[in-house]
């Protein structure tokens, strides 16, 4: 009921026109009918003007040139193109497929939707919406479950249950244990039935309403919704606090993680925090290492948000911030760790501006039902339902035990046979819609086919829901088969749509795939274009970025050498008992370094045996030729070990154990243990914009170069320098894929154009042109 969400980033949709080679959501022509003059002939097929002109003003009419002589000739040549591929499409049978036709079915089933509602209806519950939500309301509630559908005895048990809990809250009973005791939510085990502060559009209608009928500390009448019926005690209501918009910079850690994750999660935010507090730049730090991927390259922004909205623990942490800049300390939610900006606060938006947003969550609330009603009301009226008296009697005659057990069944008659005046039979109209008669056999087969058990229930109830929910359903579905002739807009919308759906499935056959499968139309296209695929120059190399001079020079050596000694969670002696014999703790430590250089391949092991004074100098090297044997069995391969016999006594019966690594990801490991942001490194091949230091040294040649920037120390080297020279198809693929695909599209319009000679009536464009 009470929904919260965490935004990780935005999310943008962009639909298409036909005429474009990318994939289009669905056209944006539409037709107005094929009456009147033409504007233009394709082969022997008129363009309707009054179409054309209908998809110009609808596409154009914001744009700056609209109406100009230039705007209206070059939208009649994307309109031509994509009238001729229609035309193509129902030559080749597209628009009588099954397929098709299921698809055009579910959109005519969204397109319907607004017209299917009562605008007057809608408008006032918008106000209403807009008009609660300059208010918050903290409050708690007792559910007792009941069905939307239950039976009258059922209801009222459950209402005798809620007006009893109700009278005991009235009568001074604490509200929570009332609701720990008896409330049917399973969260008011935890919660005591408190449900926070909200506002409009984030409870169901009826609830809604309640809790903000009812004054701050008083009780309600017990409410029905579609959960069962609820008491709504109201603790507080408050001024909205607006929307705030902050920035965030994001740690990922999932909920399960290991421990260990967990505490190197924490690590890292605490360490971005004292840095933030130390006034380091934001904007850097959240590109660095902010790990919500959608937002790190704004500065970490979020989109705006109000009470309700995020997740509890973000939005408190939130919303305590008081002055754009304030800094939040590190809060967690399911997702990981956040540390937040306030950038703004934002009070109620101007009811114009909401009204379009509000008008969609209208549609889909609870408040949708109050709609419905009146959109019912309506219909009936306009569509002229009549009822039978006598054909509804003997429906209702019909119903008996069976129905709520749900065994009823009916059989029609074989034979239209009359009834007698007064009376009726399964061949009489139970009621018409503007003279269109719906018979009794009809209702009594959907009867039997929709029955259900209804334990408890009366015959005559469970008949009276059944009939209900057929006249709605048939009221309904004749307005929808209405809504062509009844509304213009709607049946232009329909066609655009099925043009839309036609022009998808062909460009998909003669462009888009064509351009993935036919590799050899590809190799010859990019061969004879190879001059558009040419790489500017490149250079391979690293660049290591370390919080203090001392830690790059640390980071430089080992790789210099391409052994970095790492010292992290390795044990450095391996212990022997009696001569050659290890130890449990030896073998769990061998297992450890084992798994470690199955990860990482660039790792090397030195085993060093020392001589125990007193000892033999075989010895010390059996010790550390059973450690070898004893990797070797872990799958290590031997050119990864190095086995060294020092003459120089040791203290005890051990062998000395090293790694050493070459590998970027051990090396940011090793040193980022204590503080997440000492080093990090990047090595590959570099293009002008992938790293912004490289970026300035990128026509320097090969070499090393130390660099400061931004607080940071940078060691970059340049192995090699990769000229500017031509691309493999490999390298450009996406891009040649493309351009082969407005390639072959221009062929296609090229030859369609040919076959369907345009000729334009320049009388009908001009009364377009209006500058």
């Amino acid at each position: 009921m009470h929904k919260r969400i965490l935004y990780a980033g935005a999310a943008v949709a962009t639909l298409l026109a036909g005429c474009q080679t990318s994939k289009p959501a669905a056209s944006t022509t539409t037709g107005a009918g094929a009456t009147g003059p033409a504007v233009e002939t394709l082969g022997t097929y008129p363009v309707p003007a009054n179409e054309f002109a209908y998809v110009y003003r609808k596409n154009n009419s914001s744009a700056p040139d609209y109406g100009t002589r230039q705007s209206v000739n070059d939208y009649l040549d994307l309109y031509t193109n994509f009238r001729l591929k229609v035309l193509e499409a129902e030559q080749k049978g597209l628009d009588t497929t099954q397929a098709f036709k299921r698809e055009l079915d579910g959109y005519r089933q969204q397109l319907a939707q607004p017209y299917l509602t009562e605008k007057s209806v809608t408008d006032q519950l918008v106000r209403e919406a807009y008009d609660r939500m300059s208010q918050e309301v903290s409050a708690s509630h007792i559910l007792i479950r009941v069905a939307p559908d239950a039976t009258p005895q059922d209801t009222l048990i459950a209402y005798q249950k809620v007006e009893k809990l109700r009278q005991e809250a009235l009568a001074g009973a604490d509200f929570g244990q009332l609701a720990r005791a008896n409330s049917e939510d399973p969260s008011a085990r935890e919660n005591s039935g408190k449900l926070g502060y909200f506002t409009a559009m984030q409870m169901v209608y009826p609830f809604e309403s309640a809790a903000y009928k009812t004054p701050v500390g008083k009780v309600s009448q017990p409410i029905r919704t579609r959960f069962g019926y609820h008491i709504i005690k109201v603790n507080d209501k408050r001024a909205a606090q607006g929307e705030i918009k902050v920035a965030h910079l994001m740690v990922r850690m999932n909920a399960n993680a290991a421990k260990a994750d967990s505490l190197t999660a924490k690590k890292k935010i605490d360490e971005l925090y004292s840095r933030l507090k130390k006034g380091e730049n934001w904007d850097k730090l959240v590109a660095q290492f902010s790990e919500d991927a959608g937002s790190a390259a704004n500065g970490g922004e979020l989109p705006p948000f109000g009470t309700g909205r995020m997740i509890p623990s973000f939005e408190d942490a939130a919303f305590k911030l008081q002055k754009p800049g304030d800094l939040a300390p590190p809060v967690q939610t399911p997702y990981g760790w956040h540390i937040i900006k306030l950038i703004e606060r934002q009070p109620l938006a101007k009811f114009a501006d909401m009204e379009p947003s509000l008008k969609s969550k209208v549609a889909k609330d609870s408040r949708s039902e109050l709609n419905k009603a009146a959109f019912l009301k309506r219909v009936r009226q306009e569509d002229q339902f009549m009822e039978v008296a006598a054909a509804k009697a003997y429906v209702f005659a019909k119903a008996d035990t069976a129905l709520v057990a749900g065994r009823f069944k009916y059989t029609a008659p074989d034979a239209v046979v009359k009834a007698p005046k007064g009376t009726a039979n399964g061949n009489s109209t139970l009621f018409s819609i503007k003279g269109k008669p719906y018979l009794v056999k009809d209702f009594l087969a959907y009867a039997q086919q929709n029955q259900r058990v209804r334990t408890g229930a009366q015959p005559a109830f469970a008949m009276q829901q059944l009939y209900d929910q057929y006249v709605e359903q048939n009221l309904t579905e004749f307005e929808k088969n209405s809504l062509d002739t009844k509304y213009e807009d709607y049946r232009m919308l329909v066609k655009e749509y099925r043009d839309g759906i036609l022009l998808f499935q062909l460009m998909d056959e003669k462009v888009w795939s064509k351009a993935i499968e036919d590799t050899v139309g590809l190799k010859k296209y990019f061969a004879d274009n190879q001059a558009k695929y040419q790489w500017d120059q490149r250079v391979q190399g690293s660049v290591v970025s370390a919080a203090s001079p001392a830690l790059l020079a640390r980071v430089q050596q080992g790789m210099k050498a391409g052994r970095f000694p790492l010292t992290r969670s390795v044990p450095q002696r391996v212990a022997f008992t009696n001569g050659t014999s290890m130890p449990k703790t030896g073998t769990m430590a061998l297992d450890e370094i084992g798994k470690r250089m199955a990860q990482d391949t660039s790792m090397l092991v030195t085993i060093t045996g020392r001589v125990k004074k007193g000892e033999k100098a075989s010895l010390a090297a059996a010790r550390a030729d059973s450690l070898v044997r004893q990797l070797r069995r872990r799958g290590v391969a031997a050119s990864r070990i190095r086995k060294i016999v020092q003459a120089k006594p040791g203290t005890d019966n051990s062998a000395q154990v090293a790694l050493f690594s070459s590998s970027p990801a051990a090396i940011e490991s090793e040193l980022n243990e204590k503080n997440p942001l000492s080093v990090q490194i990047s090595q590959k091949v570099f293009q002008k914009g992938d790293n912004k230091v490289m970026d300035d040294l990128m026509t320097k040649g090969p070499g090393t170069y130390n660099v400061q920037k931004d607080g940071r120390y940078y060691a970059v080297t340049i192995d090699r320098t990769l000229p500017a020279g031509p691309k493999t198809l490999a390298d450009a693929r996406g891009q040649a894929t493309s351009d082969y695909q407005t390639y072959l599209e221009k062929e296609w319009i090229t030859q369609m154009r040919a076959a369907r000679p345009v000729k334009v009536n320049e009388a009908e464009v001009s009364k377009l042109v209006t500058k």
